[in-house]
């Protein structure tokens, strides 16, 4: 019972952890928004740190959050990718929920995008690598390449 306390209350305070995190993510999405010009600026000015981020925002949504109709944008190939990063409803939704953070909303699409890049790398964006991953100076590594090079060191030795 006491490990499982334990567990409990480890388990809680990371989630609180990343939930301040997000929240700061969030608070400072909002602030670039409000001097940002365009969508483009936002994304560049947010994703600074992370320039293969801007890149993948570019790719996945040519720097929009909503389409010619003001309807919030959603994917070609997948109806469940939104916004921005193209963030998928049915696999993101739940975590974005409990992070405090609206898919639906630019700042937060960006937060969220930033949360699941510092969890998971490129991955999630990997479908769109041929645009992104053209200039290698953005590229950044994904779980996938990591894992391979690690797989051969093992292999070699």
């Amino acid at each position: 019972m006491l490990a499982s306390a334990t567990f409990g209350s480890v388990a809680q305070t990371a989630t609180t952890t990343a939930v301040q995190v997000d929240k700061a993510s969030h608070a400072t999405a909002v602030a670039i928004l409000r001097s940002a010009r365009t969508v483009e600026q936002f994304a560049r000015t947010y994703f600074a740190d992370i320039p293969v981020m801007s890149e993948i925002a570019r790719c996945e949504s040519k720097f929009r959050q909503f389409d010619e109709n003001g309807n919030l944008l959603r994917g070609k190939v997948n109806s469940g990718d939104m916004g921005l990063m193209q963030i998928n409803e049915k696999y993101h939704s739940d975590n974005a929920t409990k992070l405090g953070l609206e898919l639906e909303t630019i700042e937060d699409n960006a937060a969220y995008a930033r949360w699941l890049y510092n969890r998971e790398g490129t991955d999630p964006w990997i479908s769109s690598i041929k645009c992104w991953g053209k200039n290698k100076n953005n590229a950044a590594p994904t779980t996938t390449d990591s894992v391979a090079k690690n797989n051969k060191t093992i292999k070699a030795s």
